[in-house]
């Protein structure tokens, strides 16, 4: 049966990941999910017999391959794979240390990759298969001040889920790049974005940025997580997939802008910048 597939979602202990494991297990579907502490992962989900909680460090190779492997020997397989665990990080560019930096790209990013190593030996076998990255607005758009080196982060999960969509593709295998806008999960909250050690007073416009994303935008998001979570089951579901799915009015809003912005800049410099070939004798 369709609803009998085998999800494996990371980070799904709250936010979009909690939403979409629960509506997983509504619908029927074997759930296979992780978080690092499994405490919170079970309390948060509830017991269910298609249920697979999993305590997983992202940046151990060894950890993930251990839950690739247990969630393969209690369901049989894994047919939809969602990289969705990661952190939020402000700062400006000059003041995050590089310590910081590289920790959000060890989550956000290599977590992501050590995912995607551990279980396309399995998918290729199969011979099917769907990946849902999960990145953000952010990863399309970097016009967020102080938001420098989390925008990087998920413009490299863009970038490698369209390379891996093309690498994949002979195999049977999908990958869907999910950018989702401002939705009203935790993400905001302290326990989920870090702040930096060092902060340089003379970043006014950058600390204004982070004090709306605490204490004016947190709370208020206009997304609903349970609604976008639907869309990406709906996609999982569908026969074509999308390579990029962009969720909420905001963030198509913000991806628009971006694109017309690019086309600008193509305009302007057209002739200058489509000269440099060389010249062709005749």
């Amino acid at each position: 049966m369709e609803n009998q597939k085998t999800w494996f979602v990371t980070g799904a202990s709250k936010g979009l990941g909690l939403s979409l494991a629960k509506q997983l297990l509504n619908k029927g579907y074997n759930v296979a999910a992780t978080s690092r502490n499994i405490a919170d992962l079970t309390k948060a989900v509830g017991d269910h017999e298609n249920f697979l909680a999993l305590a997983v460090n992202l940046k151990s190779e060894e950890s993930v391959a251990d839950a690739i492997s247990q969630s393969i020997s209690r369901f049989g397989k894994i047919d939809v794979v969602v990289n969705n665990a990661g952190y939020g990080l402000t700062g400006s560019l000059e003041e995050l240390t590089d310590q910081e930096a590289r920790d959000n790209f060890d989550v956000n990013v290599f977590g992501s990759l050590n995912v995607i190593r551990q279980v396309m030996p399995q998918l290729r076998a199969q011979g099917s298969g769907h990946i849902f990255n999960l990145s953000s607005i952010g990863g399309f758009t970097g016009n967020f001040p102080g938001f420098g080196i989390y925008c990087a982060t998920k413009f490299a999960v863009e970038g490698f889920t369209e390379s891996l969509a093309a690498e994949a593709k002979a195999f049977g295998i999908k990958a869907t790049i999910v950018s989702p806008g401002y939705f009203r999960t935790n993400f905001l909250n302290p326990d989920s974005l870090s702040t930096p050690k060092n902060e340089i007073a003379e970043y006014k416009e950058v600390r204004a940025v982070q004090s709306a994303h605490q204490n004016e935008i947190n709370g208020q998001q206009a997304g609903d997580p349970e609604k976008g979570v639907a869309v990406m089951i709906e996609v999982a579901e569908a026969e074509e997939a999308p390579l990029h799915l962009f969720l909420g009015p905001d963030a198509y809003q913000l991806a628009d802008q971006k694109m017309e912005a690019v086309k600008a800049d193509m305009e302007a410099w057209r002739k200058q910048a489509t000269s440099t070939n060389f010249e062709v004798e005749a």
